[in-house]
């Protein structure tokens, strides 16, 4: 399951990074086009689309590519976070689907929540 564990965290970081990207240039675009219109209202209104839809699509990417790094890293919170981003993704057919149902199936697995608790300590037991 490690690998599958690596997969999914190198995964959500090429999938995000895109979103990442899709987010800047629909923001250059649109905010560009509205200067280029010489229209003062299209400009306002481009300017604000471009704004709105690019830092939407910014914000829904970073948690994705912070959550594949700490995958990659074994960390247990990062378990967590894809997960939750893994859901969220379900919503995003088609290939937001298959990324979301692996995520899922993979970091469901008994076998790797092992993985990701022999990063943490185990309690110290003691005796009287």
């Amino acid at each position: 399951m490690e690998k599958h564990v690596t997969l999914v965290g190198v995964l959500h970081i090429v999938y995000h990074s895109l979103g990442f990207v899709i987010g800047i240039v629909i923001f250059g675009i649109l905010t560009t086009i509205g200067r280029l219109a010489g229209d003062p209202e299209a400009a306002v209104i481009l300017g604000i689309v471009g704004t709105a839809v690019g830092t939407f699509l910014i914000v829904l990417s970073v948690p994705g590519i912070v959550g594949g790094i700490a995958l990659l890293k074994k960390r247990p919170w990062g378990r967590i976070l894809a997960m939750v981003v893994g859901i969220i993704d379900i919503v995003d057919i088609p290939l937001g689907t298959a990324l979301g149902v692996y995520t899922l199936w993979v970091l469901m697995h008994d076998e790797t929540m092992q993985i990701f608790q022999e990063g943490t300590p185990a309690p110290v037991l003691q005796t009287a």
